[in-house]
């Protein structure tokens, strides 16, 4: 089973049952984790793909309220089109995975699907999101159809507004935030700082197995990241009205 299967094989079975024992606690309980990030960013994907999806197998997601912001840094027009930093490929997959997380606001019904999506962002693949939906079984309908009426221009919108009102402002995608405090380039270091903010009185399993405490973010840059910050020209991935046109008449078809 090649790498890619056998992660969205993983998927199908998180989201359907998980790996470990959930942890039973309260709403308010859980701590507060959200993701803001785009879709074509180098490293927005290799932290969905490689960092977050650990908790879903280490059962920690039970104590997480998990949110996803799929905008980044992306800008709006004077005539409130959005144009986004990796190009035209890159707000077509913004707006499907902010239409995925729509039609199934669940966690663990729209992170596989974001996560199959960034998989292939990752291979540079990205052309082929849309066949996301028969890998993991899914009906394209409610994605397609917020994607064609404009309400996935209308979610884009509110999720620029969110990530604009951000004290203190993002620099950079992807930028996480536990329970309101900003990881900076500690981001690929989330699961101690979940540890460190859940104040339930079940710890789950994983937290016993974090072997070294974190103390606060730090903002020191780390060259390995290769994050795409606010202003910067990224690499365009353009998109021919034609190509995007038939990117989603392909997902049509699966209907």
């Amino acid at each position: 089973m090649n790498s890619h299967r056998s992660h969205v094989v993983l998927l199908l079975l998180i989201a359907a049952h998980g790996l470990s024992a959930p942890v039973a606690v309260a709403s308010e309980e859980k701590v507060k984790l959200t993701l803001y990030y785009e879709a074509l960013c180098p490293a927005c994907a290799d932290f969905i793909v490689n960092e977050l999806y650990k908790i879903f197998v280490n059962g920690l997601i039970s104590v997480v309220d998990l949110k996803l912001s799929p905008y980044g840094n992306a800008k709006i027009t004077s005539n409130g089109t959005i144009v986004c930093q990796h190009g035209g490929w890159e707000c077509l997959l913004n707006t499907i995975e902010a239409c995925s997380i729509h039609a199934w606001p669940q966690v663990s019904d729209h992170y596989p699907f974001v996560y199959c999506v960034e998989k292939l962002s990752y291979e540079d693949k990205h052309t082929e999101w849309n066949t996301c939906f028969k890998k993991l079984n899914l009906d394209p309908k409610p994605v397609i159809d917020c994607y064609t009426s404009g309400m996935g221009h209308k979610l884009e919108l509110q999720y620029a507004d969110e990530i604009s009102a951000l004290e203190p402002p993002h620099d950079y995608v992807p930028w996480v935030i536990v329970d309101g405090q900003p990881l900076y380039n500690d981001y690929t270091d989330f699961i101690s700082f979940i540890c460190k903010a859940f104040k339930g009185s079940n710890m789950p399993q994983a937290c016993l197995r974090v072997s070294h405490p974190i103390t606060s973010p730090t903002d020191a840059v780390k060259s390995f990241n290769h994050v795409s910050y606010k202003g910067e020209e990224g690499v365009n991935s353009k998109a021919t009205l034609s190509e995007i046109i038939s990117s989603i008449v392909a997902s049509w078809m699966i209907l």
